[in-house]
């Protein structure tokens, strides 16, 4: 288990991170979200041991990853960018890998590689965005870490191999147990994959809560009526948005139940409708402060 304990962090006297607290169960999938700017890289290089928080610890399995080499043995780490010698050959950081990491597997990096296609005796400066990428995943998965943290894995990558690297996830969680903490922008393929999601903004968590749970419980909901009704009537539990064009108002709930339908039948409305909302919706009605939702989505 990843464990983040009051979690904060200070660059030059800019708080970015504010007191983050979490817990990553084993063999799970955990995605982090958030607008661009709010600290989710930096909360991904405090799991790794990069950076020392100002505050708080992040423990795996009860020990403290900062400075503790061998909790950092276990942990493979794909950043959003290119971070290895640019001079080197791709051979070369294999070697690199097989003095530094014990469980260096240079097997599964060639099983992998057959999918991947890096041609190994390029340099680094001679490969695409999308080429590092794929070296920096296959390198991580080739270290058998328990955990692996990565930064917008599928950055610079096809659909076809972006298919496949989901894929490889979901096998490397169901075979070997790894603990995965993936942030990106690309909400569609966290859906997929993802068990939990944090919602990250402005330096802290503000929504948790397993991917199911949230498609459950966070809703829109259309309602008509043909008599006058405020907002303040529609205003129920766990409603965070409302608006309304004509005689229809939206709202977003993320309470929603049998209970809360109740309520709004007891109003006499003309029609109820209840619509599924994806992970990008969600995300975009919980972090965007504008009032504006209904016409993008209209």
């Amino acid at each position: 288990m990843i464990e983040v304990n009051n979690l904060s962090f200070e660059i030059d006297g800019k708080q970015i991170l504010k007191e983050v607290n979490l817990k990553i169960n084993k063999g799970t999938i955990f995605g982090i979200i958030g607008p661009n700017g709010v600290g989710k890289t930096t909360l991904l290089r405090c799991l790794t041991g990069i950076y020392k928080p100002t505050c708080g610890n992040i423990n795996y399995d009860g020990k403290e990853v900062y400075d503790n080499g061998e909790v950092k043995s276990q942990i493979g780490y794909v950043a959003d960018e290119n971070i290895m010698q640019t001079k080197f050959k791709v051979k070369e950081v294999l070697k690199y890998y097989q003095y530094t990491y014990d469980n260096f597997d240079e097997k599964k990096f060639n099983e992998l590689n057959e999918i991947f296609k890096i041609p190994t005796n390029k340099f680094i400066f001679q490969l695409s965005k999308g080429m590092k990428m794929r070296l920096s995943i296959m390198l991580a998965f080739s270290i058998h870490a328990k955990y692996l943290v990565l930064d917008e894995p599928t950055s610079g990558l096809d659909a076809i191999l972006k298919n496949k690297l989901l894929k490889i996830f979901l096998d490397e969680v169901f075979e070997n147990g790894t603990t995965i903490v993936i942030s990106s922008h690309h909400l569609g393929e966290l859906e997929r994959i993802c068990d939990e999601v944090a919602i990250f903004d402005e330096g802290v968590i503000s929504y948790e809560n397993s991917v199911e749970n949230m498609k459950n419980k966070i809703k829109k909901i259309q309602v008509a009526f043909d008599k006058p009704v405020s907002e303040e009537d529609l205003r129920l539990k766990g409603t965070f948005k409302i608006s309304k064009l004509g005689r229809v108002f939206t709202i977003v709930t993320d309470e929603y139940d049998e209970q809360l339908i109740k309520e709004l039948e007891k109003l006499n409305p003309l029609f109820i409708e209840e619509i599924d909302l994806s992970l990008e919706d969600i995300f975009i009605y919980k972090v965007d402060k504008e009032d504006n939702n209904e016409k993008i989505f209209e």
